[in-house]
């Protein structure tokens, strides 16, 4: 079995002031990790090997593994991971890295800083891919970040490959007064290039308090992985020490001619004097083969569930479809499941799996009825629903696969393959089309709740198929929603929907207001700006251009020059009314649909139009009639609404 394996060097050096009086020794060099470590904690699945390899995780999964200087580092220190305590007991593995969980991650109350060596390309952080380094703050997803990698002498780019099993050289450098933080990389026998593989210049003091811990943390996921630390060095007020690379620890050998000899020995031995009771344990191994194999597929079908007929699937089915749900047929994951493609055993039907975990069982059987009834919606429009599959705590729900994949990856980050204005109009069409289906064609009103670029499937034709309705309600034409509960994904919330929990149909359209903007200018609905690290919402991005009357400049670089002008900017016009924080201001989804098709005009209103609109008459909180008029003023709109 292939098992990913990571070794480090590591080397941190600190520049920075101190107060004359403060006289704690704050350099250390370890040459290997050989007993007594009495100023190194190891929590989790951490461990030190006989011959001095700091082993931060092994093969259990998922586990954390954390190890810590015990004695606080005071000034602006930075290490593989600084963090205000000597353990991180809340962080989970996986994604995680044993940093932070699903709630904490992105909070600047955390004060941590780390440089994640990743193997594993999470697209929910936005990594480039499953060989990078990155510096965060506060979050998983980096500040900045690059193929792992070194620059010789001569210039040129080389690339390291993190699991290669050989033994890789870090450096982290921070200097407390430029605040320039540079990481570089090399292998083993080189000496520190240089130049950085990675550089920037963020001031680290709020981030850091008076007192931290520097250490390493690492976790296993669904990958079995060994991470490994060889040496470790750390200096203050210049160059950390170098390390005495000949006497660091050896890492374990892979040697298949000792397995081989083995082998065969073990053969002999077995075919001599163990074959009876090779027999019978072959035996037992079989009969608790089957039996596992049977628990393992089993199902209880409850009689709720039996008038739903063949909308139900074998677990069996899938679990076959996908190969075992292997990660090599992983679409993609977040906080609602995970998506893996398969084709079906008998039928050859390419679908596309969605697990995800329900333990309520009232709140399953509600949401089974409901997402039975949407999948015999019929629309051009809609990624159909194949059925689902129910096994203990975990829901698995079914649908078509689409090859191209979702619409967000032709969008952001220098995407290899875009679209052009044609494209996405013709994307941006279908999706409205489907939402007028869905709010007013449709025997009963679907609020979607989750309405956003990720969630939009491109077909063979690069027809926009909405998709993903585990977030979806029902409700009948007339009657109020039943929600009292905030869904969905930040920047596309509608203030009134996080101030009253209720979803409707205006709250849909909110979110496709902001589908709009991100589909016609090519970003995420917010962003952190790279210099000032504060977070902006494209709503206030695209507004500040209109109100300066630059309204074009908002548009996607990549477009080139095909396209519409008119269109364009009709369509951010369109986007911008559709998210206004005022819901009676938002045109519905079939007046929408009579604008992008031509068949109705939109109102040529200004952006002071826009910010008075539907204010007289109107008992507004100042949520909703603060809409656009400042920088902040969408975020403030957000937040004073939420809490």
């Amino acid at each position: 079995m292939f098992v990913k394996l990571l070794t480090i060097v590591f080397f941190f050096s600190l520049l920075s002031q101190f107060p004359k009086s403060f006289s704690q020794i704050l350099n250390f060099t370890y040459n290997g990790f050989r007993p007594p470590l009495t100023d190194i904690s190891i929590q989790g699945i951490t461990t030190v090997t006989p011959n001095g390899l700091l082993k931060l995780t092994n093969y259990t999964v998922p586990k954390t593994g954390h190890a810590f200087y015990t004695k606080p580092i005071r000034g602006h220190g930075i290490a593989f991971v600084i963090a205000p305590n000597a353990s991180l007991p809340y962080a989970t593995a996986g994604p995680y890295i044993g940093l932070f969980n699903i709630a904490n991650n992105g909070d600047n109350t955390n004060h941590v800083f780390a440089v994640e060596l990743d193997t594993i390309r999470n697209t929910e952080f936005d990594d480039t891919d499953d060989n990078h380094v990155g510096i965060d703050i506060n979050s998983l997803e980096s500040v900045k970040s690059s193929p792992a990698g070194w620059w010789d002498k001569k210039g040129q780019f080389k690339n390291l490959t993190l699991i290669s099993r050989k033994r890789i050289q870090v450096w982290v450098d921070y200097d407390g007064r430029t605040h320039q933080i540079d990481v570089t990389m090399a292998p083993f026998t080189k000496d520190k290039p240089r130049k950085p593989l990675l550089s920037i210049v963020r001031d680290l003091s709020s981030v850091l308090l008076q007192d931290m811990f520097v250490g390493f943390s690492s976790a296993t996921g669904s990958v079995q992985s060994e991470h490994f630390v060889l040496g470790w060095s750390f200096g203050v007020k210049g160059e950390a020490p170098r390390l005495a690379l000949s006497k660091l620890p050896k890492i374990p050998k892979w040697d298949p001619k000792k397995i081989d000899i083995f082998y065969n020995d073990w053969m002999l031995m077995a075919s001599i004097f163990f074959f009876p009771f090779l027999l019978i344990s072959s035996l037992i191994f079989l009969v608790r083969f089957i039996v596992r194999r049977r628990r393992k597929f089993a199902e209880e079908l409850e009689d709720w569930e039996t008038k739903f007929g063949e909308n139900r699937l074998k677990f069996k089915d899938l679990y076959f479809a996908t190969e075992g749900f292997k990660e090599k047929g992983l679409l993609g994951s977040g906080g609602f499941g995970s998506v893996y493609k398969g084709v079906m055993p008998k039928t050859k039907k390419e679908i596309a799996v969605k697990r995800v975990s329900n333990k309520s069982q009232q709140g399953l059987k509600e949401f089974v009825s409901e997402i039975v009834s949407i999948g015999r919606m019929s629309h051009r429009n809609l990624v159909p629903l194949v059925g689902y599959c129910r096994r203990k705590d975990e829901l698995l729900l079914v649908y078509d696969y689409m090859p191209n994949g979702s619409l967000d990856k032709y969008l952001y980050n220098n995407p290899e393959v875009t679209l052009d204005w044609k494209q996405r109009i013709k994307v941006i069409k279908g999706v409205a089309s489907a939402l007028f289906y869905l709010h007013e064609e449709w025997e009963q009103v679907v609020i979607h709740r989750d309405v956003k670029a990720s969630n939009v499937l491109l077909d063979p034709e690069h027809n926009g198929r909405l998709g993903d309705f585990g977030l979806a309600r029902l409700c009948g034409h007339g009657r109020d929603p039943y929600t009292t509960h905030v869904a969905g994904t930040f920047g596309y919330l509608a203030p009134d929907h996080i101030r009253t929990g209720k979803a409707t149909t205006a709250s849909d359209v909110f979110a496709f207001g902001v589908f709009l903007l991100e589909v016609a200018c090519g970003r995420r609905p917010s962003q952190i700006h790279s210099e000032s690290g504060e977070r902006v919402l494209l709503l206030d991005w695209v507004f500040g251009l209109w109100n300066e009357g630059n309204i074009l400049d908002a548009k996607d670089p990549n477009l080139g020059t095909a396209y519409d002008q008119r269109e364009v900017e009709m369509v951010f016009k369109l986007g911008l009314m559709c998210s206004h924080s005022n819901p009676h201001v938002r045109p519905t989804m079939r007046q929408v649909l009579h604008f992008l098709k031509g068949d109705a005009v939109l109102p040529d209103l200004s952006p002071l139009d826009l910010c008075q609109l539907g204010m007289p008459g109107i008992n507004h909180g100042p949520s909703e009639s603060g809409m656009f008029t400042g920088g902040s003023s969408i975020v403030g709109s957000i937040l004073s609404g939420g809490r």
